[in-house]
């Protein structure tokens, strides 16, 4: 009995790799079959009726052409579209249809006049690299950041942007966020989220910007971070805890914390002012103090504080030298006395 159901075992483990090749084969000569189609730069005002299967198209380029709109039957047929390239036209609006496209991983739609992006972009969840510069977006879908979760770099540079949505922290797969050039008001408060950030641009926000949250010194894969001309006074002094960070730009702020003088001896200097600042360890160098303010407080020569009374002087005095002391000392005879010889225990006059 045992030697036959090791038989069918072997037997069922030959058959499912021989059905796993046949599916390897069967996908490989799908992937050949699928084409690159590239209309750019054609002055296209419309797509034209196409001829090919569009089930067929991994890759779409319509970019730097004049269109003013996408279907949204064309949109909803490119089911096996990997990359989609429409930048450079004058798009107002992108198709609900996008939706559709599940395994898009490449989507670039800059330099349109988008002022929004539809919710159904949400179902994009292969999408890994989404490009929306230069358009009129002035927010993005709240919901944005629940489903993209192979999200890995989001470009949303040159827009009207006043607020990133909250959502964007459950990006969690995101390594670059490029905002520069909004009018960015604040950022979400748990960037710690965002475990695989490496590079954070949210530079030229101008007079719009005027802090940053404590959480940015939590993104501890951030390499490179960008916050210059803002209006930003104070950096967090969790910045001090960004071991990988490499990169800090922060030029064109009216920054206080860190001063400049720690700016100019470089990023070291800053992470660890921050990090004293962090722990309370930072303080301002105290003046070293002359042993003449020692006798200046302690009466010991004929100055301010002769002119006390004798009772206030009995009190600011040590007891074991004030007989000698007050007898002898005065700024002619003032060489005799060191500070060592007045300030030890050790009593150098008697009685």
């Amino acid at each position: 009995m045992m030697y036959e159901q090791q038989q069918q075992q072997q037997q069922q483990m030959r058959m499912d790799t021989k059905k796993k090749a046949a599916n390897e084969r069967k996908r490989s000569i799908d992937e050949e079959r699928l084409e690159i189609v590239d209309l750019s730069g054609m002055s296209l005002d419309a797509l034209p009726n196409p001829s090919l299967n569009l089930g067929a198209i991994c890759k779409l380029d319509l970019s730097n052409n004049n269109l003013q709109n996408i279907p949204e039957s064309l949109t909803a047929r490119l089911l096996n579209v990997v990359v989609l390239d429409v930048h450079s036209n004058q798009l107002k609006s992108l198709p609900n249809s996008i939706g559709c496209l599940s395994k898009l991983k490449v989507l670039n739609v800059s330099g349109n006049l988008l002022s929004y992006l539809p919710n159904t972009i949400e179902n994009c969840r292969s999408i890994e690299e989404l490009n929306a510069n230069f358009n009129e977006l002035s927010h993005l879908p709240d919901t944005i950041g629940f489903e993209l979760n192979n999200l890995k770099k989001l470009s949303v540079n040159s827009n009207k942007l006043i607020f990133l949505p909250r959502s964007l922290t459950h990006l969690t797969s995101l390594r670059i966020l490029d905002a520069r050039l909004n009018c960015l008001r604040s950022l979400p408060e748990d960037l710690e989220n965002l475990i695989n950030l490496e590079v954070l641009n949210v530079s030229q926000n101008f007079q719009y910007l005027e802090s940053l949250p404590y959480s940015i010194g939590l993104l501890m894969s951030l390499v490179e971070l960008d916050v210059s001309y803002n209006k930003i006074t104070a950096l967090p002094d969790s910045i001090g805890c960004l071991k990988k960070l490499q990169k800090l730009i922060v030029e064109g702020n009216p920054m206080v914390s860190p001063p400049p003088e720690v700016f100019e001896q470089g990023l070291h200097s800053v992470k660890e002012y921050l990090s004293e600042k962090m722990n309370g360890g930072h303080k301002t160098p105290l003046k070293k103090k002359s042993w003449m303010g020692k006798l200046v407080k302690y009466g010991t020569f004929n100055g301010a504080n002769r002119s006390r009374p004798r009772e206030e002087r009995e009190r600011l005095i040590m007891p074991e030298y004030r007989s000698s002391i007050d007898g002898l000392a005065s700024p002619r005879y003032m060489g005799m006395f060191s500070p060592r010889r007045l300030f030890s225990p050790r009593t150098y006059f008697t009685r």
